[in-house]
């Protein structure tokens, strides 16, 4: 299949999973400093981008990230380490899922993965998906927690929200379109700071 052709498949399965929605100036300026074109990554490590694209597309490797407003396929640039790490990408699901003991919930993970989607990561491991789900999950519950708003439970949440934090990127505003609203980062991180500050 033509370059083109596959381009323009990525393309329509990335609107399919995301929607059709335009990158701004702003958008582009961020994702270009935090991801790399397809092309280009797949120059440096050799790999030959229309092979990654026909992987894309058989739910081998994740969709880009985004597609810029040229049209370049963004993707991260450690694109490739899960696979290398697996011992190849016809191992990578198997070794993907097994991080949940639920498979379920790994045949879940997968397919968000696949998707591309998970932008909310500096770095898109089995890991760091399950410490970012355990954060979002404890930040969320802690005005349960039975000493709410004292000061140990201040230093709790914040400890939490802190290291969230690391794991998470700031998002732009074509991610709180595609996502249909509020980011991760703005519920669990920037809502809770400025809702209980720092004692």
């Amino acid at each position: 299949m033509p370059e083109t052709d596959l381009r323009q498949r990525i393309g329509e399965r990335f609107r399919e999973v995301n929607g059709d929605h335009p990158m701004t100036g702003a958008d582009d300026a961020y994702v270009s400093t935090r991801f790399v074109a397809l092309e280009k990554l797949c120059a440096v490590r050799g790999r030959d981008a229309d092979e990654v694209r026909r992987l894309m597309l058989g739910r081998r490797l994740p969709l880009p990230g985004y597609l810029r407003s040229d049209g370049a396929e963004m993707v991260p640039g450690d694109l490739f380490a899960l696979a290398d790490e697996a011992g190849g990408v016809e191992l990578l699901e198997a070794w993907f899922t097994a991080h949940w003991a639920d498979p379920v919930a790994g045949k879940a993970e997968w397919d968000a993965y696949l998707s591309g989607q998970y932008v909310c990561l500096h770095s898109v491991t089995p890991a760091a998906i399950r410490r970012k789900d355990h954060l979002t999950a404890a930040i969320s519950a802690s005005e349960d927690e039975p000493d709410a708003g004292s000061v140990p439970w201040s230093g709790r949440l914040h400890a939490l929200v802190d290291e969230l934090d690391v794991l998470e990127p700031e998002f732009t505003a074509y991610d709180r379109l595609r996502f249909g609203g509020p980011t991760s980062r703005d519920t669990c991180i920037d809502a809770v700071r400025a809702r209980f500050p720092r004692p």
